[in-house]
């Protein structure tokens, strides 16, 4: 189990799943119950500070120093770092001769904030350690200063250690039945799609398959697969699939799982499973092992009108004109015959169809087909950190959100939520860039983005989330990414910066940064047109290109929405396109 928190392993695990605790846990490496206890009080908003003292120490990178040896008996487990409430009622006894009923008055003024009696016991601390420890005056004083803005961000030990009790018992849940641990997790947050977004990505670094609904496996909550390493995704999480129209599918189970089609529409019932829950369930991809999800859509009229027409014959006794019943004449049975869809269901629809139902893509993701593309022209989301403020840079993935809004001044700009295959990051779009690239951000699309990376607010303080400024943006269509010919050359994140001087150079390097310029004679020439677009989409990157027209009235310099990588050979075909005194890099 501590081998999990010293992994930082820990979606899922309680208090312990922020991306600042694990990295703090890789470091730690916890070792004991206790080293959980404090990382629990410590990573807090004041004595984050001291986290990184914490490590150190323990690791023996820092020696562990006490200012005075009765400091020692209270401060020992946590290093020489002050961190709980109840170590200064400690130190109160040992060092100024408290009583337990005068600790715990000034553990109750320092946990409440309570200035007016921190004041009242501030001569009778400082006099208490002088006279008991015998010392100095300076040290007393400086002591309870440390003491007054310790109450700004104290924790009690005892919370703490309930907090970690959980962690603990949570962690060995994940560390010992990962399957059954991480289906209850699921359950409980099934309907928060964001987050069943994290526990699905974390039962694939976990090696466990999380597999869609499916009507003979699945039950109400996500459920194990037996004797398989699986999650079967729970029915009930299937929008517009209610409570009442699963235990209706669990009853007619009890007899069997349902050998077909004909055999699902004739156990179940259609009064309680209805036509939205039976859509549904198709689309979801519940039925999948009965047919083409396409194919039982486009009959769902002949699904729901054959299930009618078998439960009615059912329920009235229906006989034959022999007076046979139709249970014990095969012939009358009525036959499900499915008509031959017209059009064909692609799998980015069928993609579209789990979001929209499950809140998540599930079977696949839709940018698998582009998965190329994008590493090798964009950086991963996942890889910008605060350190890349105001750095120029190349993402990439489908819009899943966007949000327009009209500023004071009456222009319209956008938020817009890209995902890649990793990670997820807001794009904001200015009145000038949005204006620019109007239309372009439809939900679904995709897109590669250049822009400007942003972690602070406009005080230069951290915003604590990251954004991409858009300068302009274009759409990848799935033609160009299954056209799209490797070159096994990725994109290298940049260094991030450790502060905010070494960040200045950066709008330097960002105006120096190489433009291509392309001398055309008019706009005429479609054929000459036609071919820079495609070079510029196949070759796309972060060098902007300017289109310079050499009208014979004017000259006019037009800067294309997309850029170019002049680095890996689509520089030589334009300049077969166009002539080689036609372009200038520069």
């Amino acid at each position: 189990t501590l081998q999990l928190f010293q992994k930082g392993d820990t979606t899922g695990v309680f208090q312990f799943e922020s991306a600042g605790m694990k990295r703090y846990l890789k470091e730690l490496k916890p070792t004991e119950f206790d080293d959980l206890i404090a990382m629990n009080a410590l990573y807090r908003p004041g004595p984050m500070q001291f986290i990184e003292d914490f490590i150190d120490r323990k690791h023996g990178r820092k020696k562990i120093v006490y200012e005075h040896p009765g400091l020692k008996a209270a401060l020992e487990n946590t290093y020489g770092v002050l961190v709980y409430q109840e170590q200064f009622m400690q130190i109160s006894k040992d060092m100024c001769g408290f009583t337990g009923g005068q600790a715990d008055t000034l553990r109750k003024a320092i946990g409440k904030k309570q200035r007016d009696t921190m004041a009242k016991m501030q001569t009778t601390f400082i006099e208490g350690m002088i006279e008991h420890s015998k010392v100095p005056r300076e040290f007393a004083e400086k002591f309870w200063a440390r003491l007054e803005a310790f109450a700004d961000y104290c924790f009690n030990k005892v919370h703490s250690a309930c907090y970690a009790t959980i962690a603990y018992q949570t962690a060995y849940l994940k560390a010992h039945f990962p399957s059954a641990f991480m289906a209850a997790l699921m359950t409980s947050d099934y309907d928060d799609t964001d987050r069943l977004a994290i526990e699905i990505t974390e039962c694939s670094h976990m090696g466990i398959e999380v597999l869609p609904p499916d009507v003979n496996e699945s039950y109400v909550e996500f459920a194990v697969v037996p004797e398989k390493n699986a999650i079967r995704f729970g029915m009930t999480a299937i929008k517009n699939v209610g409570t009442g129209a699963v235990e209706e599918i669990l009853r007619a189970r009890t007899e069997g799982q349902f050998e077909n089609l004909e055999d699902f529409l004739t156990r179940v019932s259609c009064r309680i499973v209805n036509r939205k829950a039976l859509e549904s369930l198709i689309k979801s991809g519940a039925l999948d092992r009965f047919g083409d999800r396409g194919e039982l859509l486009f009959n769902l009229d002949n699904l729901l009108a054959f299930a009618s027409r078998v439960q009615k014959q059912a329920d009235s006794g229906q006989t034959d004109i022999f007076g046979l019943s139709t249970d014990t004449v095969e012939t009358f049975k009525p036959k499900l015959e499915l008509a031959p869809s017209d059009n064909s269901t692609d799998q980015r629809e069928y993609l579209l169809w789990e979001r929209e139902l499950l809140g998540l893509y599930l079977s696949s993701h839709p940018l698998e087909q582009f998965k190329t593309i994008l590493e090798e022209k964009c950086l991963p989301i996942k890889s910008l950190e605060e350190g890349h403020d105001g750095r120029s840079v190349v993402i990439g993935g489908t819009i899943t959100d966007m949000r327009e809004i009209t500023t004071k001044n009456g222009q319209k700009m956008a938020f817009v939520k890209i995902t890649d295959l990793e990670g997820e990051i807001e794009a904001i779009l200015f009145p000038s860039s949005y204006q620019q690239t109007y239309g372009l951000w439809a939900r679904d699309k995709v897109v590669l983005i250049r822009g400007k990376v942003s972690a602070k607010d406009k005080n230069g303080n951290s915003a604590g989330e990251i954004k991409i400024l858009v300068d302009d943006g274009r759409e990848i269509t799935s033609e160009q990414a299954l056209a799209y010919q490797p070159t096994g050359k990725k994109i290298k994140v940049p260094k991030a910066s450790t502060s905010s001087k070494k960040r200045m150079p950066v709008k330097e390097e960002t105006a120096k940064a190489p433009k291509l310029y392309i001398k055309l004679d008019s706009t005429d020439d479609q054929k000459t047109l036609l071919g820079l677009k495609k070079t510029i989409d196949t070759h796309s990157g972060p060098t902007d290109v300017i289109l310079v027209l050499n009208d014979s009235n004017k000259k006019q310099a037009i800067k294309l929405p997309g850029g170019i990588d002049h680095t890996n050979g689509g520089l030589e075909e334009i300049r077969q396109l166009v002539g080689a005194d036609n372009i200038k890099l520069s």
